[in-house]
């Protein structure tokens, strides 16, 4: 069948990589797509996803069988309802549904009804009702813009006057509405369940380094590295998750009239009282598809099409579990913040040399035969390795290859599975 993916980033790359290889594959569209994703078919930049017209009119004449939604924004804009309005398959949430990552506060009213272990909260839609409930609480606290922020709108605040400025920047915006939630303490990671409405089935973990600097110091961001198998996520505690966190979510949507379909990623929070959710996207994540893709070990179409389907019951993914993955994000100077674009790239291709290495693109482009920085997080270069240690040496062997002086990387990504596993605990 011919695919179309929706999608610019490092996670349709990640995405391309794996659909290209699947033998129901007959051709791959990309829209926008990059450079990298170039590499496994056709790139349609002159495809307007926000144009939905233009996109069911393009699945139309390119006879589409599939059609695969990588960022979150499309899903909460719609994309996938209108697909299916008109007879188009389509993976991914509807519009309702994706609620669950398109406002923080939808999910928190979810978690409470339903007794989804979550971290306490309120929701404001005023400044000082906001400070009030600061000043009730004091800090640690952490503030969240309610609404998509890209991975950058959440404060955690180790001071009141933190929590106070952040509260106050998030207000500027006419309309915001922001959640306030208790500090959660423990070690963070990554859980992924396929699902078809009524059930889910898990399709990986992950470890992702959201603050801009070592020692995970400075902003959230996007992401700055991943890692894959999280090994902190025993057998015995994805159980506990998909029990106590997944199953009673897609009960609760399907309750709701709004049965979720496509990816569930759950940010967790591994607390001493047990896994709590933090959040949820409703998509692969990025960096985490760069991580969990080429771990993969079986064919990622049939399960795509078995969720569109309603069934995804007999579906197994199966993941390398032999081997590592660590990814590290280069991103270019100034990031989270602004960035300047249009400085030269060099060497990609000698750092993908090695089977065990994959330079995924994001925020890239061509130009007279040159690689061009066009975004804040540029490259994810992810390799593969019988241990984190040697996956996160194979990484930065990479990396050292890559000739981009105007971007930088964190030094430390999977510093914590190393040490887990020279501790004895493996990958």
């Amino acid at each position: 069948m011919n695919i179309l993916l929706i999608g610019s980033g490092g996670r349709e790359h990640a995405l391309a990589y794996a659909i290209a290889k699947s033998p129901l594959c007959n051709r791959l569209f990309t829209a926008p797509g990059n450079p990298g994703t170039a590499a496994f078919g056709e790139n349609r930049p002159d495809l307007d996803v926000a144009d939905h017209a233009a996109v069911r009119a393009f699945c139309s004449g390119e006879r589409i069988g599939l059609v695969v939604v990588g960022p979150e924004a499309p899903l909460v804009a719609g994309l996938v309802d209108d697909l299916q309005a008109a007879g188009i398959r389509a993976f991914g949430p509807t519009k309702a549904a994706a609620q669950l990552e398109g406002s923080k506060g939808f999910t928190k009213d979810l978690c409470a009804a339903y007794g989804i272990p979550t971290a306490a909260f309120a929701r404001f839609r005023a400044l000082e009702p906001a400070l009030a409930y600061l000043a009730e609480h004091g800090a640690p606290i952490v503030v969240k813009a309610d609404g998509l922020a890209a991975g950058k709108g959440v404060v955690v605040a180790e001071t009141r006057d933190q929590a106070e400025s952040a509260v106050r920047a998030l207000f500027e915006e006419p309309g915001a509405e922001i959640v306030i939630e208790e500090c959660l303490f423990g070690e963070e990671a990554s859980f992924f369940a396929l699902c078809d409405g009524t059930r889910a089935v898990p399709v990986g973990t992950a470890q992702d380094h959201k603050r801009v600097f070592d020692g995970d110091r400075g902003p959230n961001t996007g992401g700055m590295g991943a890692y894959s198998p999280a090994t902190i996520l025993t057998p015995a505690l994805e159980r506990e998750v998909m029990e106590t966190i997944i199953a009673p979510t897609l009960d609760g949507m399907r309750a709701r009239g709004m049965p979720f379909t496509g990816i569930l990623y759950a940010g967790l929070m591994l607390t001493a009282d047990g896994p709590k959710l933090i959040e949820y996207n409703t998509r692969f994540g990025d960096p985490e598809a760069q991580v969990l893709m080429p771990r993969l070990a079986s064919d990622l179409v049939p399960a795509l099409l078995a969720a569109c389907e309603g069934d995804v019951s007999g579906i197994g993914l199966e993941f390398d579990e032999r081997r590592a993955a660590l990814t590290v994000v280069m991103a270019a100077a100034g990031y989270p913040g602004t960035v300047m674009r249009g400085s030269e790239i060099r060497g990609v291709e000698a750092a993908g040399a090695s089977d065990e290495v994959v330079v995924f693109q994001a925020g890239t482009r061509a130009e007279g035969g040159r690689l061009l920085a066009d975004g804040g997080r540029v490259l994810a270069v992810t390799a593969l390795g019988e241990s984190m240690m040697e996956a996160q040496a194979r990484a930065y062997a990479a990396i050292a290859r890559i000739d981009w002086p105007e971007g930088f990387c964190r030094r430390d990504i999977g510093r914590r599975a190393v040490a887990r596993e020279v501790a004895g605990g493996g990958i």
